[in-house]
């Protein structure tokens, strides 16, 4: 459970930047935001944070959920919508009322505009997500519990996975063994790419067998309370041949280079560069076309992305990615991938599943 404190930081932090960016109010209107703040899982949700209070609209679905979930907040029920309540005068609203800017529709902050002309909203982007970037004690224990689960699965699909399955039915096992072991339901499609087409980094799962004397690669992961788990794996089917192991042991080698990098303070993109050098200098820059990784929160991609554009820096607390990857088309692709917790001291790898070459 999130402590009262916790709660209260969060609360600190956002109403210390809204008085930097001088607003009097601020809308949150993007749902893992506002989860992230009051703890609500509704499908409507929407929080309007003054410097004093801060309030929680939603509708009738939801009235009795919110009175178990919701902190940080005062709910209020509406079959209106926050934009009647908001006018309706009950909530103090100041003059200046900032918005989502890049989480918010066009059409809403014309709305928004059109029916109170006396405030002026103010677009800020990316407002929370320096704050949610550092995950606190009640969050990092959903996280672990999600990675315990993502582990667990792999384990059992090891058994199903041979040429006698297809793609299809190995991420069919993911999402029922997610479930199975307490998850609510997957953080994405499992991916599950055999063969030749390992070298499509987001394959989707098929109908096609899983192919004998291949890599798979197997990316997957679950949803406990909200928080998300990301891991990729790739085993052997049958014998590999020289070049497959060669890749495989460089991808190896290339993700522990970027957990030992790993350090609070650098930016995504000086962090993804170490690992991406290396691969370079060894002739597979140009198979390595993605970033090294992204933070993984209530969202499975969340920032600092940890890439050639990742400019945020990387703070203590923030859970992170590192997933280089080797893909030459028509052969096979190779990725293996961990969620790492950024310490005072560095990279903590939080899955306990094995990262050599898996050979069935």
């Amino acid at each position: 459970m999130t402590t009262e404190l916790e709660l209260s930081v969060k609360l600190h932090a956002l109403r210390q930047k809204m008085a930097s960016l001088n607003l009097d109010a601020m809308l949150l209107t993007f749902l893992p935001d506002v989860r992230w703040l009051t703890r609500f899982s509704g499908s409507n949700g929407t929080v309007l944070l003054s410097r004093e209070n801060a309030w929680l609209f939603t509708d009738f679905r939801y009235q009795e959920q919110v009175k178990i979930e919701v902190e940080n907040a005062e709910p209020v029920i509406t079959s209106d919508g926050y934009v009647a309540e908001m006018k309706s005068g009950k909530f103090p609203l100041g003059t200046r009322v900032g918005f989502q800017a890049d989480k918010l529709a066009y059409a809403t902050v014309e709305k928004l505009r059109t029916e109170l002309p006396d405030v002026e909203f103010v677009p800020v982007s990316q407002f929370c997500e320096e704050f949610v970037a550092v995950k606190d004690s009640d969050e990092l224990d959903k996280m672990r519990r999600a990675v315990a689960i993502t582990d667990k699965v792999f384990e059992k699909i090891l058994d199903v996975i041979s040429p006698k399955v297809t793609e299809r039915e190995v991420a069919a096992e993911i999402s029922y063994w997610n479930k199975r072991f307490g998850a609510e339901k997957d953080s994405f499609d499992p991916i599950v790419a055999s063969g030749p087409r390992g070298a499509f980094p987001h394959a989707r799962a098929t109908d096609n067998r899983i192919q004998n004397n291949s890599l798979v690669v197997i990316d997957m992961g679950c949803v406990v309370e909200g928080y998300c788990s990301d891991q990729t794996r790739t085993v052997a089917v049958g014998k590999i041949d020289d070049e497959a192991r060669k890749v495989y042991n460089l991808v190896l080698e290339a993700h522990w280079l970027g957990i030992r990098s790993a350090k609070a303070g650098m930016t995504g993109r000086e962090l993804d560069a170490i690992p991406r050098e290396f691969l370079t200098a060894r002739g597979y820059g140009e198979a390595f076309g993605h970033s090294l990784g992204h933070a993984v929160g209530l969202q499975v991609h969340e920032l600092p992305t940890i890439g050639r554009k990742g400019e945020m820096k990387i703070p203590v607390g923030a859970v992170i990615t590192i997933e280089p990857g080797i893909y030459l088309p028509g052969k096979f692709g190779v990725r293996i991938e961990d969620m790492a917790l950024i310490t005072e001291n560095g990279a903590e790898p939080l899955p306990k599943a094995t990262k050599e070459l898996i050979e069935l």
